[in-house]
Protein backbone atom coordinates (compact mmCIF):
# COMPACT_ATOMS: atom_id res chain seq x y z
CA UNK A 1 0.00 0.00 0.00
CA UNK A 2 1.69 3.22 -1.19
CA UNK A 3 -0.56 5.83 0.30
CA UNK A 4 1.43 9.26 1.29
CA UNK A 5 0.50 12.69 2.32
CA UNK A 6 1.50 16.84 1.59
CA UNK A 7 0.19 18.14 4.93
CA UNK A 8 -0.42 17.63 8.81
CA UNK A 9 -1.14 19.44 11.96
CA UNK A 10 1.90 20.22 13.61
CA UNK A 11 4.86 20.17 11.81
CA UNK A 12 5.99 19.59 8.10
CA UNK A 13 7.25 16.77 6.50
CA UNK A 14 7.97 15.16 3.41
CA UNK A 15 5.42 14.95 0.97
CA UNK A 16 6.28 11.45 0.12
CA UNK A 17 5.94 10.05 3.40
CA UNK A 18 4.34 6.94 3.48
CA UNK A 19 0.91 5.46 5.64
CA UNK A 20 2.17 2.48 6.59
CA UNK A 21 5.76 0.55 7.45
CA UNK A 22 6.85 -1.82 4.02
CA UNK A 23 5.83 -5.43 4.01
CA UNK A 24 2.75 -4.23 6.73
CA UNK A 25 0.42 -5.40 4.52
CA UNK A 26 -0.87 -8.93 5.67
CA UNK A 27 -0.50 -8.14 9.22
CA UNK A 28 -2.74 -4.78 8.79
CA UNK A 29 -5.52 -6.75 7.04
CA UNK A 30 -5.83 -9.21 10.09
CA UNK A 31 -5.46 -6.32 12.35
CA UNK A 32 -8.45 -4.72 10.19
CA UNK A 33 -10.56 -7.69 10.70
CA UNK A 34 -10.04 -6.92 14.56
CA UNK A 35 -11.08 -3.52 14.06
CA UNK A 36 -14.34 -5.06 12.69
CA UNK A 37 -15.25 -7.45 14.81
CA UNK A 38 -14.97 -5.56 18.16
CA UNK A 39 -16.73 -2.77 16.14
CA UNK A 40 -19.67 -5.38 16.08
CA UNK A 41 -19.52 -6.82 19.32
CA UNK A 42 -19.89 -2.81 20.57
CA UNK A 43 -22.65 -2.20 18.36
CA UNK A 44 -24.41 -5.40 19.30
CA UNK A 45 -24.76 -3.62 22.62
CA UNK A 46 -27.22 -1.17 21.36
CA UNK A 47 -29.63 -3.99 20.45
CA UNK A 48 -29.37 -5.53 23.79
CA UNK A 49 -30.11 -3.18 25.81
CA UNK A 50 -34.00 -2.88 24.26
CA UNK A 51 -34.13 -6.35 24.05
CA UNK A 52 -32.84 -6.96 27.94
CA UNK A 53 -35.27 -4.28 29.18
CA UNK A 54 -37.96 -6.05 27.41
CA UNK A 55 -36.76 -9.89 28.25
CA UNK A 56 -36.02 -8.76 31.88
CA UNK A 57 -38.60 -6.26 32.53
CA UNK A 58 -35.71 -3.77 33.76
CA UNK A 59 -35.91 0.02 33.98
CA UNK A 60 -33.98 2.57 31.96
CA UNK A 61 -31.14 2.48 34.56
CA UNK A 62 -30.99 -1.08 34.90
CA UNK A 63 -31.11 -1.52 31.18
CA UNK A 64 -27.89 0.27 30.49
CA UNK A 65 -25.91 -1.18 32.72
CA UNK A 66 -25.36 -3.27 29.80
CA UNK A 67 -22.81 -0.39 28.75
CA UNK A 68 -21.53 -0.69 32.22
CA UNK A 69 -20.86 -4.38 32.33
CA UNK A 70 -19.03 -3.85 28.51
CA UNK A 71 -16.57 -0.86 29.38
CA UNK A 72 -15.73 -1.54 32.89
CA UNK A 73 -14.32 -4.95 31.55
CA UNK A 74 -12.21 -1.98 29.38
CA UNK A 75 -11.13 0.10 32.12
CA UNK A 76 -10.08 -3.59 34.02
CA UNK A 77 -7.77 -5.23 31.34
CA UNK A 78 -6.33 -2.22 29.76
CA UNK A 79 -3.39 -1.78 32.23
CA UNK A 80 -2.92 -5.29 32.87
CA UNK A 81 -2.49 -6.13 29.27
CA UNK A 82 -0.20 -3.01 28.33
CA UNK A 83 2.23 -4.63 30.79
CA UNK A 84 2.23 -7.69 29.68
CA UNK A 85 2.82 -6.68 26.08
CA UNK A 86 5.72 -4.86 27.33
CA UNK A 87 7.18 -8.02 28.13
CA UNK A 88 5.98 -9.93 25.22
CA UNK A 89 4.48 -7.79 22.86
CA UNK A 90 1.84 -7.27 20.44
CA UNK A 91 0.52 -10.42 19.00
CA UNK A 92 -0.06 -12.11 22.65
CA UNK A 93 -2.20 -8.96 23.70
CA UNK A 94 -4.23 -9.92 20.12
CA UNK A 95 -4.44 -13.31 21.06
CA UNK A 96 -5.15 -13.02 24.28
CA UNK A 97 -7.53 -10.53 23.84
CA UNK A 98 -9.39 -13.13 20.74
CA UNK A 99 -9.55 -15.86 23.44
CA UNK A 100 -11.26 -13.88 26.01
CA UNK A 101 -13.96 -11.91 23.94
CA UNK A 102 -14.09 -15.57 22.46
CA UNK A 103 -15.00 -17.21 26.17
CA UNK A 104 -17.37 -14.08 26.68
CA UNK A 105 -19.64 -14.69 23.62
CA UNK A 106 -20.06 -18.23 24.13
CA UNK A 107 -20.92 -17.34 27.38
CA UNK A 108 -24.21 -16.46 26.33
CA UNK A 109 -26.06 -19.84 25.44
CA UNK A 110 -25.80 -20.56 29.26
CA UNK A 111 -26.72 -17.35 30.54
CA UNK A 112 -29.54 -17.50 28.16
CA UNK A 113 -31.03 -20.66 29.20
CA UNK A 114 -30.51 -19.90 33.07
CA UNK A 115 -32.35 -16.92 32.42
CA UNK A 116 -30.01 -14.96 34.43
CA UNK A 117 -29.38 -11.25 34.04
CA UNK A 118 -26.48 -11.44 36.22
CA UNK A 119 -24.66 -13.72 34.35
CA UNK A 120 -25.95 -12.23 31.40
CA UNK A 121 -23.82 -9.18 31.96
CA UNK A 122 -20.41 -11.42 33.23
CA UNK A 123 -20.62 -12.19 30.32
CA UNK A 124 -20.30 -8.81 28.41
CA UNK A 125 -17.48 -7.88 31.30
CA UNK A 126 -15.39 -10.71 29.28
CA UNK A 127 -15.86 -9.18 26.07
CA UNK A 128 -15.27 -6.05 27.38
CA UNK A 129 -12.06 -7.21 28.95
CA UNK A 130 -11.25 -9.07 25.93
CA UNK A 131 -12.23 -5.90 23.51
CA UNK A 132 -9.81 -3.78 25.70
CA UNK A 133 -7.08 -6.20 25.38
CA UNK A 134 -7.56 -5.80 21.59
CA UNK A 135 -7.66 -2.03 21.48
CA UNK A 136 -4.86 -1.76 23.76
CA UNK A 137 -2.88 -3.88 20.99
CA UNK A 138 -4.01 -2.71 18.30
CA UNK A 139 -4.29 0.92 18.49
CA UNK A 140 -0.69 1.78 19.13
CA UNK A 141 0.65 -1.19 17.37
CA UNK A 142 -0.80 0.58 13.75
CA UNK A 143 -0.14 4.17 15.18
CA UNK A 144 3.47 2.56 14.76
CA UNK A 145 3.33 0.75 12.05
CA UNK A 146 4.74 4.26 10.41
CA UNK A 147 6.23 7.46 10.61
CA UNK A 148 4.91 9.31 13.30
CA UNK A 149 3.63 12.29 11.24
CA UNK A 150 1.20 10.23 9.68
CA UNK A 151 -0.03 8.32 12.55
CA UNK A 152 -3.00 10.22 12.74
CA UNK A 153 -3.99 9.39 9.27
CA UNK A 154 -3.12 5.99 9.99
CA UNK A 155 -5.09 4.76 12.46
CA UNK A 156 -8.14 7.33 11.20
CA UNK A 157 -7.84 5.01 8.47
CA UNK A 158 -7.67 1.73 10.16
CA UNK A 159 -10.79 2.67 12.74
CA UNK A 160 -13.12 3.52 9.46
CA UNK A 161 -13.16 0.14 9.45
CA UNK A 162 -14.74 -0.17 12.75
CA UNK A 163 -18.00 1.32 11.93
CA UNK A 164 -18.17 -1.25 9.39
CA UNK A 165 -18.41 -4.11 11.50
CA UNK A 166 -20.72 -1.62 13.95
CA UNK A 167 -23.53 -1.50 11.15
CA UNK A 168 -23.26 -5.26 10.50
CA UNK A 169 -23.56 -5.58 14.01
CA UNK A 170 -26.82 -3.71 14.24
CA UNK A 171 -28.24 -5.35 11.12
CA UNK A 172 -27.72 -8.50 12.66
CA UNK A 173 -29.13 -7.72 16.12
CA UNK A 174 -31.84 -6.15 14.08
CA UNK A 175 -32.68 -8.82 12.42
CA UNK A 176 -31.72 -11.99 14.45
CA UNK A 177 -32.59 -10.55 18.07
CA UNK A 178 -35.59 -8.62 17.62
CA UNK A 179 -38.02 -10.86 17.02
CA UNK A 180 -40.97 -8.19 15.60
CA UNK A 181 -43.07 -9.12 18.11
CA UNK A 182 -44.07 -5.97 20.06
CA UNK A 183 -47.39 -6.83 22.44
CA UNK A 184 -49.79 -4.34 23.52
CA UNK A 185 -50.50 -3.82 27.48
CA UNK A 186 -53.76 -5.79 27.14
CA UNK A 187 -52.36 -8.78 25.15
CA UNK A 188 -49.32 -8.35 28.19
CA UNK A 189 -52.62 -8.52 30.09
CA UNK A 190 -53.78 -11.40 28.88
CA UNK A 191 -50.77 -13.52 28.81
CA UNK A 192 -49.81 -12.67 32.09
CA UNK A 193 -53.29 -14.07 32.95
CA UNK A 194 -52.92 -17.14 30.92
CA UNK A 195 -49.50 -17.79 32.45
CA UNK A 196 -47.52 -17.75 29.30
CA UNK A 197 -45.97 -13.98 29.73
CA UNK A 198 -43.26 -15.64 31.28
CA UNK A 199 -42.15 -18.47 28.25
CA UNK A 200 -43.01 -15.81 25.67
CA UNK A 201 -39.86 -13.16 27.56
CA UNK A 202 -37.84 -16.50 27.98
CA UNK A 203 -38.19 -16.89 23.90
CA UNK A 204 -37.50 -13.30 23.12
CA UNK A 205 -33.96 -14.23 25.71
CA UNK A 206 -32.55 -17.09 23.83
CA UNK A 207 -32.93 -15.21 20.30
CA UNK A 208 -29.42 -13.24 21.45
CA UNK A 209 -27.51 -16.71 21.55
CA UNK A 210 -26.95 -17.68 17.60
CA UNK A 211 -25.48 -14.25 16.75
CA UNK A 212 -23.04 -14.29 19.99
CA UNK A 213 -22.26 -17.68 19.60
CA UNK A 214 -21.62 -17.89 15.70
CA UNK A 215 -19.66 -14.75 16.18
CA UNK A 216 -17.64 -16.49 19.79
CA UNK A 217 -16.65 -19.18 17.15
CA UNK A 218 -15.56 -16.37 14.68
CA UNK A 219 -13.25 -14.88 16.92
CA UNK A 220 -11.62 -18.17 17.73
CA UNK A 221 -11.00 -18.99 14.26
CA UNK A 222 -9.00 -15.83 13.46
CA UNK A 223 -6.71 -16.30 16.94
CA UNK A 224 -5.91 -19.67 15.41
CA UNK A 225 -5.02 -18.01 11.99
CA UNK A 226 -2.83 -14.59 13.68
CA UNK A 227 -1.02 -17.22 15.95
CA UNK A 228 0.59 -18.60 12.69
CA UNK A 229 1.67 -15.08 11.61
CA UNK A 230 4.97 -12.91 12.59
CA UNK A 231 4.50 -9.11 13.44
CA UNK A 232 7.03 -7.49 10.99
CA UNK A 233 10.60 -6.89 12.51
CA UNK A 234 11.99 -3.37 12.88
CA UNK A 235 11.41 -0.16 14.14
CA UNK A 236 9.48 0.12 17.02
CA UNK A 237 6.69 -2.95 16.17
CA UNK A 238 8.82 -5.35 17.32
CA UNK A 239 8.75 -5.45 21.35
CA UNK A 240 12.14 -7.13 23.27
CA UNK A 241 11.56 -9.79 25.36
CA UNK A 242 13.39 -8.03 28.30
CA UNK A 243 12.65 -8.83 31.68
CA UNK A 244 10.75 -5.75 33.33
CA UNK A 245 9.93 -5.17 37.28
CA UNK A 246 6.45 -4.17 38.54
CA UNK A 247 8.66 -0.97 39.69
CA UNK A 248 9.82 0.20 35.94
CA UNK A 249 5.49 -0.34 35.15
CA UNK A 250 4.89 2.10 38.28
CA UNK A 251 7.57 4.28 37.20
CA UNK A 252 6.30 4.95 34.06
CA UNK A 253 2.98 4.86 34.51
CA UNK A 254 3.53 8.10 37.66
CA UNK A 255 5.71 9.72 34.76
CA UNK A 256 2.28 9.60 32.18
CA UNK A 257 -0.09 10.65 34.70
CA UNK A 258 2.51 13.76 35.88
CA UNK A 259 2.15 14.77 31.81
CA UNK A 260 -0.68 17.35 31.01
CA UNK A 261 -0.87 16.09 27.52
CA UNK A 262 -1.69 12.53 28.49
CA UNK A 263 -4.38 13.64 31.53
CA UNK A 264 -6.61 15.76 29.12
CA UNK A 265 -6.38 12.90 26.66
CA UNK A 266 -7.78 10.50 29.31
CA UNK A 267 -10.17 12.97 30.25
CA UNK A 268 -11.31 13.52 26.41
CA UNK A 269 -11.53 10.04 25.34
CA UNK A 270 -13.10 9.49 28.34
CA UNK A 271 -16.00 12.03 27.43
CA UNK A 272 -16.10 11.08 23.96
CA UNK A 273 -16.73 7.16 24.64
CA UNK A 274 -19.53 8.44 27.11
CA UNK A 275 -20.81 10.53 24.59
CA UNK A 276 -20.88 8.43 21.99
CA UNK A 277 -21.90 4.91 23.70
CA UNK A 278 -24.68 6.82 25.16
CA UNK A 279 -26.09 8.84 22.38
CA UNK A 280 -26.37 5.04 20.40
CA UNK A 281 -27.72 3.30 23.44
CA UNK A 282 -30.43 5.57 24.33
CA UNK A 283 -31.33 5.95 20.87
CA UNK A 284 -33.81 2.98 20.24
CA UNK A 285 -35.76 3.81 23.56
CA UNK A 286 -35.75 7.66 22.14
CA UNK A 287 -37.48 7.01 19.32
CA UNK A 288 -39.89 4.32 21.06
CA UNK A 289 -40.73 7.22 23.23
CA UNK A 290 -41.13 9.77 21.17
CA UNK A 291 -41.53 8.31 17.53
CA UNK A 292 -44.37 5.46 16.14
CA UNK A 293 -41.38 3.40 14.88
CA UNK A 294 -40.95 -0.74 15.41
CA UNK A 295 -37.90 -2.21 17.63
CA UNK A 296 -36.95 -3.36 13.67
CA UNK A 297 -37.22 -0.01 12.18
CA UNK A 298 -35.94 2.00 15.10
CA UNK A 299 -32.40 -0.72 14.76
CA UNK A 300 -32.32 0.14 10.95
CA UNK A 301 -32.50 3.37 11.61
CA UNK A 302 -29.75 2.78 14.09
CA UNK A 303 -27.44 1.54 11.08
CA UNK A 304 -27.74 5.09 9.84
CA UNK A 305 -25.84 6.76 12.44
CA UNK A 306 -22.70 3.98 11.44
CA UNK A 307 -23.29 5.03 7.74
CA UNK A 308 -22.53 8.56 8.96
CA UNK A 309 -19.53 7.65 10.93
CA UNK A 310 -18.11 5.59 8.03
CA UNK A 311 -18.81 8.76 5.80
CA UNK A 312 -17.33 11.08 8.33
CA UNK A 313 -13.96 9.23 8.68
CA UNK A 314 -13.41 8.57 5.49
CA UNK A 315 -14.25 12.18 4.50
CA UNK A 316 -12.29 13.58 7.32
CA UNK A 317 -9.36 11.46 6.86
CA UNK A 318 -8.96 12.72 3.80
CA UNK A 319 -9.53 16.20 4.90
CA UNK A 320 -6.70 15.93 6.98
CA UNK A 321 -4.23 16.33 4.38
CA UNK A 322 -5.29 20.54 3.85
CA UNK A 323 -6.87 20.33 7.69
CA UNK A 324 -5.72 20.37 10.87
CA UNK A 325 -6.92 17.26 12.79
CA UNK A 326 -6.91 19.43 15.99
CA UNK A 327 -9.29 22.31 14.20
CA UNK A 328 -11.61 19.42 13.32
CA UNK A 329 -12.39 17.77 15.90
CA UNK A 330 -13.07 21.35 18.07
CA UNK A 331 -15.33 22.26 15.07
CA UNK A 332 -16.88 19.23 14.81
CA UNK A 333 -17.59 19.12 19.14
CA UNK A 334 -19.17 22.01 18.96
CA UNK A 335 -21.39 20.83 15.86
CA UNK A 336 -22.24 17.78 18.07
CA UNK A 337 -23.16 19.89 20.93
CA UNK A 338 -25.86 21.94 19.18
CA UNK A 339 -27.46 18.76 17.31
CA UNK A 340 -27.25 17.01 21.07
CA UNK A 341 -29.52 20.27 22.29
CA UNK A 342 -31.75 19.92 19.00
CA UNK A 343 -32.37 16.42 20.23
CA UNK A 344 -32.81 17.35 23.71
CA UNK A 345 -35.37 20.61 23.11
CA UNK A 346 -36.85 19.20 20.17
CA UNK A 347 -38.06 15.43 20.70
CA UNK A 348 -39.06 13.41 17.84
CA UNK A 349 -38.44 13.38 13.74
CA UNK A 350 -35.96 16.66 14.41
CA UNK A 351 -34.31 14.87 17.16
CA UNK A 352 -33.79 11.51 15.64
CA UNK A 353 -32.02 13.22 12.75
CA UNK A 354 -29.98 15.63 14.83
CA UNK A 355 -28.47 12.20 16.82
CA UNK A 356 -28.10 10.40 13.61
CA UNK A 357 -25.83 14.02 12.51
CA UNK A 358 -24.01 13.64 15.29
CA UNK A 359 -22.22 10.67 14.03
CA UNK A 360 -21.05 12.08 11.09
CA UNK A 361 -19.27 14.23 13.16
CA UNK A 362 -18.14 11.57 15.82
CA UNK A 363 -15.99 10.07 12.91
CA UNK A 364 -12.94 11.31 13.89
CA UNK A 365 -12.34 12.57 17.55
CA UNK A 366 -11.61 8.53 19.33
CA UNK A 367 -8.67 7.91 16.72
CA UNK A 368 -7.37 11.91 16.45
CA UNK A 369 -7.87 11.64 20.35
CA UNK A 370 -5.71 8.50 21.03
CA UNK A 371 -2.95 9.89 18.42
CA UNK A 372 -2.89 13.01 19.88
CA UNK A 373 -2.25 11.42 23.51
CA UNK A 374 0.62 9.09 21.93
CA UNK A 375 2.53 11.51 20.57
CA UNK A 376 6.47 12.40 22.10
CA UNK A 377 6.26 9.11 24.39
CA UNK A 378 8.18 7.03 22.73
CA UNK A 379 9.25 4.00 24.96
CA UNK A 380 5.87 5.11 27.34
CA UNK A 381 3.96 4.07 24.31
CA UNK A 382 2.00 0.94 25.78
CA UNK A 383 1.40 2.16 28.84
CA UNK A 384 0.35 5.32 27.70
CA UNK A 385 -2.25 3.92 24.71
CA UNK A 386 -3.45 1.43 28.24
CA UNK A 387 -4.17 5.04 29.86
CA UNK A 388 -6.26 6.30 26.96
CA UNK A 389 -8.11 3.00 26.20
CA UNK A 390 -9.14 2.40 30.18
CA UNK A 391 -10.63 6.15 29.83
CA UNK A 392 -13.38 4.26 27.38
CA UNK A 393 -14.73 3.61 30.58
CA UNK A 394 -16.71 6.96 30.09
CA UNK A 395 -19.01 4.21 28.06
CA UNK A 396 -19.75 2.37 31.63
CA UNK A 397 -20.72 6.20 33.01
CA UNK A 398 -22.25 8.44 30.87
CA UNK A 399 -25.06 5.46 29.35
CA UNK A 400 -26.89 4.88 33.49
CA UNK A 401 -26.54 8.58 33.88
CA UNK A 402 -28.59 9.10 31.30
CA UNK A 403 -30.65 6.33 32.26
CA UNK A 404 -30.93 8.06 35.70
CA UNK A 405 -31.48 11.49 33.89
CA UNK A 406 -34.19 10.15 31.35
CA UNK A 407 -36.29 8.16 34.44
CA UNK A 408 -36.35 10.30 36.95
CA UNK A 409 -37.63 13.41 34.15
CA UNK A 410 -39.56 10.65 32.14
CA UNK A 411 -37.65 11.75 29.41
CA UNK A 412 -34.99 10.06 27.36
CA UNK A 413 -34.86 13.60 25.57
CA UNK A 414 -33.74 15.36 28.72
CA UNK A 415 -31.14 12.57 29.35
CA UNK A 416 -28.76 13.39 26.27
CA UNK A 417 -28.09 16.55 28.70
CA UNK A 418 -25.52 14.34 30.05
CA UNK A 419 -24.40 13.85 26.16
CA UNK A 420 -24.00 17.64 25.66
CA UNK A 421 -21.88 18.06 28.26
CA UNK A 422 -19.45 15.55 27.19
CA UNK A 423 -19.00 17.53 24.08
CA UNK A 424 -17.88 20.47 25.76
CA UNK A 425 -14.87 18.79 27.43
CA UNK A 426 -13.77 17.60 23.48
CA UNK A 427 -13.86 20.63 22.36
CA UNK A 428 -11.72 22.39 25.01
CA UNK A 429 -9.31 19.87 24.67
CA UNK A 430 -9.23 20.06 21.15
CA UNK A 431 -8.78 23.90 21.28
CA UNK A 432 -5.94 23.47 24.15
CA UNK A 433 -4.02 20.73 22.16
CA UNK A 434 -3.77 23.21 18.86
CA UNK A 435 -3.31 26.04 21.02
CA UNK A 436 -0.17 24.54 22.74
CA UNK A 437 0.63 22.97 18.97
CA UNK A 438 0.76 26.97 17.98
CA UNK A 439 3.19 27.92 20.62
CA UNK A 440 5.86 25.61 20.49
CA UNK A 441 5.53 26.07 16.53
CA UNK A 442 6.61 29.86 17.27
CA UNK A 443 8.90 28.84 19.51
CA UNK A 444 10.83 26.92 17.27
CA UNK A 445 10.81 29.75 14.72
CA UNK A 446 12.02 31.75 17.38
CA UNK A 447 15.52 29.59 18.15
CA UNK A 448 16.07 29.49 14.91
Amino acid sequence: MNLTTRGTSNREFSSEAPLFREGFAVVFVLVIALFFLWGMSNNLTDILVQQFKKSFELSPFQAQLVQTAVFLGYFTMSLPMAIAMRRWGYKVGMLCGLAVFGVGTLMFWPAAVLDTYGLMLTALFLIGCGSAMLETAANPFIAEAGPAETSERRLNFAQAFNPAGAIAGILVGTWFIFSGVELAPDRVTEMKAQGTYAAYLHGELMRVVPPYVALGIVVLLLGAVLATKRLPSGGTITVANVEIDDETVLSQLAALLKMGSVRAAVLAQFCYCGAQVGTWSAFIPYMKQYTHVTERGAGLLLTGNLIALTCGRFLSTALMRWIAPTAMMAVYAVVNLGLILIAVWRPGTSGVAALVATSFFMSIMFPTIFALGLKGLGKRTKIGGSLIVMSVVGGAIVPPLLGLVARLEGSYAMGYIVVASCYVVVAAYALRVRRRAKLAKVAVQAVL
